[in-house]
């Protein structure tokens, strides 16, 4: 004889709860405490309860999933290791709360809004690596015009209707950063990396570095800015570049930890010591940075609390509560490659 499948009402019975509170707890609410959902899913685990993930959806009308779109110009053929940092903490926190995770690639020049809404396939977006805002607004006006949830990483933008989004202080802390340059000693400067509207993030850590220059009445040369994208390569091409002015610098500002890998190793390739002749600074702090010979002094953004605040930005939409900006502490790691000044 087949025996009946355990059911919520069964869980509710034995703990004395009601059995919209043994679903909360089930989805890792905080509105149920932390003892009561402990003690649920206890008595969930141990009558060998699953969950009905078709029924719950369709009595919600809702797909307990979320989506989050790498968005890039151009296809790449590898991931930034930041991203993925993003990616991983962004996947727990989305389990944990009772959702899965959809992950994909969009370029921004598809109609991706278009086939997000079509498809039905989550209740909301997390938009990763935006940067070109000529290539998102229109975009973004359709996502709030279609009553779409969705919350963007990195960016500060002006778009009517959107106020969910996950940055941190870019500006401050590159400030902060090159200041330090500036304590320990040097005193000629270059910076590395592109800082057009269409990266805002790379244009406000530049921002940063002008106003720590500006404010010790430190002369810039706009032929020591050398743009670059975050990659090794484009680190590499862009010290090549900055070599051939044949303008001193004893300090190199780099927009990125991947930047500054490729430039470090294009002085090592040309015999100069960092941070002997060159100090070098990055951004990020990738898991490389501090493996690197000499270690890398970057600026650590939270990855595991960024992907956190995302998915908590965007299950609060969902819900239809109002969220505001997160701005995000952020941490100088101090490390060998700024040296102790030319």
């Amino acid at each position: 004889m087949k025996t009946a499948k355990t059911t919520s009402l069964d869980i509710a019975a034995i703990a004395g709860v009601s059995q919209s509170t043994v679903s909360r707890a089930l989805r890792n609410s905080p509105e149920v405490s932390a003892e009561t959902r402990r003690h649920i899913q206890r008595i969930a685990k141990e009558m060998h309860y699953t969950v009905d993930r078709n029924a719950s959806r369709l009595r919600a009308q809702t797909t307990n999933t979320l989506a989050l779109l790498f968005c890039e110009d151009e296809v790449e053929t590898h991931i930034n290791p930041f991203f993925l940092s993003i990616l991983s903490s962004a996947a727990h926190t989305a389990a944990s709360r009772g959702y899965d995770l959809l992950v994909t690639f969009q370029q921004l020049s598809e109609n991706w809004v278009e086939d997000f809404q079509d498809a039905h396939r989550a209740d909301g977006l997390i938009l990763l690596g935006i940067r070109d805002r000529a290539s998102y607004d229109a975009q973004l006006i359709e996502l709030v015009e279609s009553g779409t949830r969705f919350v963007i990483w990195g960016l500060e933008h002006q778009v009517p209707g959107v106020s969910s989004y996950v940055t941190c202080q870019n500006q401050e802390s590159a400030k902060a950063l090159t200041a330090h340059l500036i304590d320990l000693g040097h005193s000629s400067f270059a910076f590395i990396g592109r800082t057009s509207t269409a990266n805002p993030e790379f244009r406000h850590r530049y921002e940063g570095y002008l106003e720590a220059l500006a404010d010790r009445r430190i002369h810039t040369d706009a032929d020591l800015h050398i743009p670059a994208n975050s990659s090794e390569a484009e680190g590499y091409e862009a010290v090549e570049s900055l070599l051939s002015t044949g303008r001193p610098v004893d300090a190199i500002v780099c927009a990125s930890d991947l930047i500054a890998v490729g430039a470090i190793a294009a002085l090592n390739d040309h015999g100069l010591a960092v941070p002997e002749n060159i100090a070098v600074v990055g951004y990020d702090d990738l898991p490389i940075a501090q493996y690197m010979r000499p270690a890398l002094t970057t600026v650590r953004q939270d990855t595991e609390l960024a992907g956190r605040r995302l998915v908590e930005q965007l299950i609060d939409l969902i819900a239809g509560e109002d969220v505001e900006p997160d701005e995000l502490p952020v941490n100088l790691m101090i490390r060998r490659s700024c040296g102790a000044g030319a």
